[in-house]
């Protein structure tokens, strides 16, 4: 949902300054920039950004045209603004990436800024993997992804429109004290790999007031060997994906703590909120509020076995991989639209932990059989067990299984009367766990075959 703009901390406010806010201007025109779009602009976009940088930090200036581009270097302290009307066009041609398939490249810097109101354009614009009916898309022969940065601090990016990027359009890795507002990113639904924004053992990030279509995951948090992922803040964004909206995994050997997501809305989506613990991490103090969640129909039967509002799940990625933890995970005032229920399932030597579900209403819209319904695996597995359908297909709108300390407190669900009587469920089921705290479950039709509320205690040893 697009809200009133939230008050910036007074930190992004001093880290937007010194990326060159104020400072020295360059012009690409000035370095020699056709901004015709059919000249190759590479070596004079760079020629401007390493001038600003030589100056001691500057402000990259791009004026009405269209620059096509290759790969470009951004450095310290230089900050890039794309005006009214600017659009920086990457190239298709895989000799013009020579190291790196990323359109914007950032290594090791400081105080870097992208500001627009202007556009950055990849090559993504056909479908790709992504409709299951029809004769397949061809394979592309090389894939370019518009912006990565790694080993930065002091990022802000503003108002940029992001268009049609082919793989991931905004990729973070092992960086620090990240703004990301205003931002657009529009891709193709059907393009499969072009995630929106992808923080990697990143600290201090907020994404707020960003608007994404992706054929990929919006915002998905991953960790790597190099350190966790924490203190991440988003905010006022609305989602859609073919994908999942909101996203922690696959990859996750680093930990993830700290994790804020608030007045969000998400809609015509796989997945709403995905928490995918594979590679024995700890994913903990995460809290989501105030989310709107409306998934895709039924009508796209290509992908309804997988479709979850929410869904957490810790497995193993390998039979030698290490298992993880998820606790004190909270969510509080969602509002979700679905066919389908949530699921949050923890493993029986690994339960997920103090899990609280507050003040949720869910409206059941189109709902379909679970007897072919398998959870959603999110990436790459050698694995499986009977957790991959056992608990999924279990006739509930909310399923918990293998949790300790579980809360649920005002849950409502609303279904219609044919729906009801063509799929009989419980507004909640809980299975194979301990310490649950139940209050205020309504479900509507009160009356059935089912009880609003199904438990099924722990088997005796």
């Amino acid at each position: 949902m697009r809200t009133a703009r939230t008050k910036i901390p007074a930190l992004f406010i001093l880290l937007a300054l010194a990326a060159g806010a104020g400072a020295e201007r360059f012009d690409v025109r000035d370095f020699g920039a056709a901004g015709d779009g059919e000249t190759l602009d590479t070596q004079a976009l760079q020629r401007a950004i390493d001038a600003a940088a030589e100056a001691g930090g500057g402000t990259v200036v791009f004026p009405t045209g269209t620059y096509l581009s290759g790969t470009l270097a951004l450095r310290s302290r230089v900050a890039l603004e794309l005006g009214p009307g600017a659009v920086l066009q990457g190239s298709d041609q895989a000799g013009d990436y020579p190291d790196q398939r990323v359109l914007l490249m950032v290594a090791d810097a400081e105080h870097v800024a992208l500001y627009g109101p202007g556009t950055i354009r990849g090559i993504g614009q056909a479908d790709y993997g992504r409709r299951r009916t029809g004769e397949p898309e061809p394979k592309p022969e090389f894939r370019a992804g518009i912006l990565r940065m790694e080993d930065c601090r002091n990022v802000t990016l503003r108002d940029v429109v992001f268009l049609e990027s082919d793989t991931w359009t905004i990729h973070l890795r092992r960086c620090e004290n990240v703004l990301i507002d205003s931002v657009t990113i529009l891709n193709n639904y059907y393009r499969t790999n072009s995630d929106g924004i992808d923080p990697v053992s990143c600290r201090n990030v907020r994404i707020a007031n960003c608007h994404i279509v992706a054929g990929d995951d919006c915002i998905v948090m991953k960790s790597n060997a190099d350190g966790a992922t924490e203190n991440v803040v988003i905010t006022n964004c609305t989602l859609e994906t073919i994908a999942t909206a909101i996203k922690l995994g696959t990859e996750s050997p680093g930990d993830f703590r700290n994790i804020q997501v608030s007045n969000c809305t998400i809609r015509n989506s796989t997945v709403g909120i995905g928490l995918f613990l594979k590679d024995g991490a700890t994913m903990e103090r995460m809290s989501f509020s105030n989310v709107s969640i409306e998934t895709i129909p039924l009508s796209r039967a290509e992908v309804a076995r997988t479709v979850y509002p929410v869904f957490a799940d810790i497995e193993r990625r390998h039979p030698d991989s290490p298992v993880g933890t998820i606790r004190d995970l909270s969510f509080i005032g969602l509002q979700i639209e679905s066919g389908a229920g949530i699921v949050i399932q923890g493993m029986p030597e690994s339960p997920v932990e103090n899990v609280l579900l507050r003040d949720v209403t869910f409206r059941v819209k189109e709902p379909w059989d679970y007897a072919s319904r398998r959870k959603h695996i999110g990436g790459r597995r050698t694995t499986s067990d009977e957790r991959d359908t056992r608990f999924v297909r279990q006739p509930a709108y909310v399923t918990l299984a293998h949790t300790v300390d579980a809360r649920v407190e005002n849950l409502r669900l609303d279904c219609s009367e044919a729906d009801h009587a063509a799929y009989p469920r419980a507004a909640l089921g809980v299975f194979e766990s301990s310490g649950e705290t139940i209050g205020h479950v309504v479900r509507r039709p009160a009356e059935g075959p089912m009880p609003a509320v199904l438990l099924e205690p722990i088997p005796e040893p």
